[in-house]
């Protein structure tokens, strides 16, 4: 399919199906043939408002859509003969059931991290392991939280940092726009499974990565707060670890001393910069607390519940199709369309100078020691001239 548009489907025209169409409407590669969904309220009447092609994903939910005025030009079956890829973005537990719909069809389908990972066998994170997923039927996008702990942790697991990772995951309560029907006030709910689930899903992606994670929630509900604590196969000095965060596609530093002090502030921030619905795409790491010893690194990062995995949908789309062998070149693209920034801040924070000074210091660092590596006790050198032989 190289060269060509992908014509790509959503099945489930909520939080992230609603992203999902939007991301793919955006890029140049591919055409967003349609959305289904089951719903006649303020949501799918927004796709309307947006010019896309509703279809209806049950039959028989189709005459109730068009009674409340929804413009519905098919149902999901037809949908499908439309599309080279189903991106599936129903409730937890739907799209398993799905699965069966898109076999039938002979169509390519993208699953979200509510499935489990044997639905696919594949799950996907694009820095991760992109080239895994090239030309396969089917790819589950792992969770906001397991999308962020990849993301994160890959930037330590490249530079065979990681030893074993701990993490403590402080998950919001509940999507905002569902607040009113599950808020949590003036408590916090632990999970009581160690690990919590995050971990061994983030070990289908990161192959062999030891990780513990602890879960709970709390009352609040703009994102998701997590601690690492990662112990390393070598000191990693602090210069080391913000570099290679940075050098990592979609993450970004934030700083408490900039008055980003909180998870609402942050937020804070993407509305202030024109961000569609507040989102952040990116893992926002503080830099102000990333921390080391001589056993551990430290680290404190959040992940947008609504958005972060929204890239990772897109490339995948471009995996399964096989339109774009390379990773970074889908990241790129993705990036690009989307507006994924490595500085939120860059006419006055200045990061990518300061981080490209602080990468050559590294590799000149890391030269020097590998030159004076090879001058052991049992290098041969050369003798030192004699008196006589100085004087002559």
């Amino acid at each position: 399919m190289a060269g060509e548009k992908v014509n790509v489907g959503v099945n489930g025209y909520g939080v992230i199906g609603k992203r999902v169409a939007d991301a793919v409407a955006k890029q140049d590669d591919m055409q967003l043939v349609g959305v289904s969904d089951i719903v006649y309220d303020y949501r799918i009447r927004v796709a309307a408002e947006r010019g896309y092609s509703i279809y209806a994903s049950v039959a028989d939910k189709r005459s109730t859509m068009e009674q409340a005025n929804i413009p519905v030009v098919g149902t999901l079956d037809e949908l499908l003969g439309k599309v080279d890829v189903i991106v599936d973005c129903t409730p937890k537990g739907i799209g398993a059931k799905n699965k069966a719909i898109y076999e039938k069809a002979g169509v390519k389908a993208i699953f979200q991290g509510g499935e489990e990972h044997e639905l696919t066998g594949m799950s996907f994170t694009a820095q991760v392991n992109y080239a895994e997923a090239l030309n396969k039927q089917y790819a589950r996008v792992v969770s906001c939280n397991t999308t962020g702990l990849c993301r994160v942790l890959n930037a330590l697991y490249k530079q065979a940092w990681v030893k074993r990772a701990r993490a403590v995951l402080m998950r919001r309560s509940t999507d905002p726009w569902e607040s009113h029907r599950s808020g949590m006030i003036n408590t916090a709910i632990p999970e009581t499974k160690v690990p919590s689930h995050q971990g061994p899903d983030a070990q289908t992606v990161i192959k062999n990565l030891d990780i513990t994670t602890m879960a709970g929630a709390g009352p609040y509900n703009l994102s998701h707060l997590h601690y690492a604590m990662v112990e390393t196969t070598k000191p990693v000095s602090l210069e080391e670890l913000r570099h290679a965060l940075w050098e990592e596609p979609r993450i970004a530093f934030v700083h408490s001393s900039n008055g980003l002090v909180a998870l609402n502030s942050v937020v804070e921030l993407m509305r202030d910069l024109g961000r569609p619905r507040n989102d952040m795409w990116e893992v926002a790491v503080w830099e102000d607390a990333l921390a080391v010893d001589e056993r551990e690194v430290y680290l404190a990062f959040q992940v947008h519940n609504e958005a972060v995995t929204i890239p990772e949908s897109v490339d995948a789309i471009r995996a399964l199709t096989g339109i774009v062998h390379n990773d970074m070149e889908s990241i790129e693209m993705t990036n690009r369309a989307l507006g994924i920034v490595k500085s939120f801040l860059p006419k006055t924070m200045r990061e990518e100078v300061r981080h490209e000074v602080m990468g050559r210091d590294l590799e000149e660092a890391r030269r020097d020691f590998m030159e004076e590596g090879f001058k052991g006790s049992e290098e041969p050198t050369k003798a030192e001239p004699t008196k006589g032989q100085r004087i002559a």
